[in-house]
């Protein structure tokens, strides 16, 4: 059975926008791209409608551009557990307002029991820090936890 892999909001943007001068970003973009052509093939990736939300928004040509990358891919769904999951991870890992969403995507990972979370969000998802807090609150409930990665770390599968 091939392997499960939520896709962030963040792979969907470096995936679609337009190429940068900032040489992080353009290895990112770079990494993102050889990702998807050569990994994601072989994985089964889902999406969230938390996802679909954050692609929606912003410019309706680059919005536009977001929303058919993911047009293919299955979209898992939200619930009760998940919200109080996302509550949960949004307290502990003392996250912003403005990034509750990223305790949703990690909330969708856990609940649906997907093996790998992909993102290049290094602040409020893929840290060590916040790893080591989802482990926990995870154990505590018996959920098994997805590995946290970015694209650089899957890259063979």
């Amino acid at each position: 059975m091939k392997p499960t892999v939520y896709i962030e909001t963040s792979i969907i943007g470096y995936l679609t926008t337009k190429p940068s001068s900032d040489l992080l970003t353009v290895a990112h973009q770079q990494l993102t791209l050889e990702w998807w052509q050569q990994i994601q093939p072989q994985v089964n990736c889902f999406v969230s409608p938390f996802v679909i939300e954050e692609v929606s928004n912003g410019n309706p040509e680059a919005a536009n551009r977001r929303l058919q990358v993911v047009s293919h891919l299955p979209i898992l769904q939200a619930n009760e557990e998940v919200k109080k999951l996302a509550d949960t991870y949004f307290v502990a890992i003392s996250l912003p307002e403005r990034a509750r969403l990223d305790a949703s995507h990690l909330a969708m990972a856990v609940w649906h029991q997907i093996d790998y979370l992909l993102s290049w969000n290094c602040k409020h998802i893929v840290s060590a820090r916040v790893r080591k807090i989802v482990q926990e609150l995870n154990q505590q409930r018996e959920l098994s936890t997805p590995i946290i990665c970015t694209p650089t770390e899957l890259m063979e599968i």
